[in-house]
C-alpha cells in the first residue's frame, strides 16, 4: 500500500522556529485499494422438455440479446448441454438467475439457469 507521508512543524508563539515547545508530527494518509469485484457466469442448462423459442425469449428478455445472439446460444445449450448467457458480477448474476427460474415455472417449462465462479 502507498502511503503519502505530510511532515507539519508546530512552532512557538514567537515565529522564529527556535524555542523549545517546537514538535514535530506525522499525519499519514493511506490509499485505499480497490479489489475489482468477481465475476459469475450464467448459464442454461439444456432438458428435453422446454421449447427452443421459449428459451429464446428468455435470452432475448433478461439477457437483451438479440434474435440472431439468442438463436446461437439456444442451439449451443441444445447441442452442448449448456450455454452461456452472460457474465456479470454476483447480484446481477443471482438476479438473472432467479427472474430466469421464476419466469420458467410460471410458464410451466423446467429450464434449469445457474451461475458459476469465472
Amino acid at each position: 500500500m502507498r502511503m503519502n507521508v505530510i511532515r507539519a512543524r508546530m512552532q512557538g508563539n514567537d515565529g522564529s522556529g527556535d524555542t523549545p515547545g517546537r514538535s514535530t508530527s506525522v499525519i499519514t494518509r493511506t490509499k485505499p485499494k480497490t479489489k475489482k469485484p468477481s465475476l459469475y457466469r450464467v448459464l442454461l442448462l439444456n432438458d428435453d422438455y422446454t421449447p427452443m423459442e421459449f428459451v429464446i425469449h428468455i435470452l432475448e428478455r433478461f439477457f437483451h440479446k438479440d434474435r440472431e445472439a439468442a438463436t446461437r446460444i439456444m442451439l449451443h445449450v441444445h447441442n452442448h448441454g449448456v450455454g452461456e448467457c452472460g457474465v456479470f458480477t454476483y447480484e446481477v448474476a443471482e438476479t438473472k438467475v432467479t427472474q430466469v427460474m421464476d419466469f420458467s415455472r410460471q410458464h410451466q417449462h423446467p429450464l434449469q439457469c445457474v451461475m458459476e465462479k469465472k
